[in-house]
């Protein structure tokens, strides 16, 4: 008999011959480990086709109750962005949180009793061990069928030292460099197995080698995003300090010059709208399209983060801000009249 298995890159052609041989055991062991794993693989179509960009990306739930982890990046900057899961059935999702300085985000679906990956028994590999990626890559999988898999070897695990387009990776920790092409549209988010189908990584987004110019295929070790992975579904902020008193005049983007994005969902990311000419803000060098991710040394997941930290700081002092342009961190500070 004879099966075939897809793979993104080709197909790969199952032998199975009548009598059972070790080459059989091992192509039924992976396809045991691929049918295992699909129905935790999620595809994301959110926002997108703008200046060449794609509307999907990969994703994989981490939950019994629908969460999925992800690559943050603009595709979810969207209204509504929709999961498509492994049965061919569409849910919308809502954004729980986010940590910008590892890139990851993490969305929840209605979806109760559902196959996850266990976070607390994920695994380690090491240079030459054979790991499996799967993911949404160059939107292949766009109607019911299941996500890409590629099957490939650890490269090595070294510290992150690169750039997307002419900014550096905010992340930069040990990653694992892989031999498979996961460096493709839609491939971010996905999940890195070992062979066995236990999660190691989630598959990195696009990223060139600032020193060779090479387009790097990585993952981000599951161990290395535990802690931030943790406070988000805890509801607990990634960066935090104890407000112990508000002023009597706070200080307000209004203020300082700048207005934030409407905040129509539970954590709408806080991105700047607009600013005003000769204002704090634009003194400071504050830009429409800026994320803020932190004030005052503060981290902030969302709108609401922003306005409750300005109620912590006196009109009269200076306020100051962190903020995410592109792939880049910019440091900033403003005060109202100077």
């Amino acid at each position: 008999m004879m099966r075939f298995l897809a793979f993104a890159f080709g197909v790969i052609l199952l032998i199975v011959p009548n009598s059972p041989s070790y080459g059989q055991t091992r192509q039924s062991e992976l396809s045991q480990t691929i049918s295992r794993t699909l129905p935790k693989i999620v595809k994301i179509i959110g926002s997108g086709g703008f200046q060449g960009l794609e509307a999907y990306q990969s994703g994989f739930l981490i939950s019994n109750n629908g969460h999925v982890l992800t690559a943050w990046s603009y595709v979810l900057d969207s209204d509504v962005v929709s999961l498509t899961m492994d049965d061919g059935l569409k849910r919308d999702a809502q954004l729980v949180g986010f940590d910008p300085r590892l890139e990851i985000a993490i969305l929840k679906i209605d979806v109760v009793d559902t196959p996850h990956f266990n976070l607390a028994a994920s695994a380690t590999v090491g240079t030459g061990d054979r790991v499996l990626a799967f993911s949404n890559l160059y939107g292949v999988a766009t109607g019911n069928e299941p996500v890409s898999v590629q099957r490939g070897f650890v490269a090595a695990k070294v510290q992150l030292s690169a750039k997307r387009g002419t900014f550096e990776s905010p992340y930069r920790d040990d990653a694992y460099l892989l031999d498979a092409i996961t460096n493709n549209p839609g491939a971010a988010g996905g999940a890195l197995t070992d062979r066995k189908g236990q999660l190691v990584a989630m598959i990195g987004k696009e990223l060139k080698d600032s020193r060779t110019g090479d387009w790097l295929n990585f993952a981000l070790p599951i161990e290395k995003l535990a802690d931030s992975i943790e406070r988000i579904l805890s509801g607990k902020p990634i960066a935090s300090s104890p407000i112990l008193d508000r002023p009597t005049e706070p200080i307000s983007a209004k203020l300082l010059g700048f207005a934030l994005v409407a905040d129509i969902v539970q954590k709408t990311p806080p991105y700047v709208d607009r600013v005003a000419t000769g204002s704090a803000s634009a003194r400071g060098g504050l830009e429409p399209d800026d994320l803020i991710i932190e004030v005052n040394g503060r981290m902030t997941a969302s709108i609401k983060d922003v306005k409750n930290q300005f109620q912590s700081i006196d009109r009269d002092s200076t306020v100051e801000m962190t903020v995410q342009r592109g792939s880049e961190f910019v440091e900033m500070k403003f005060q109202i009249g100077k």
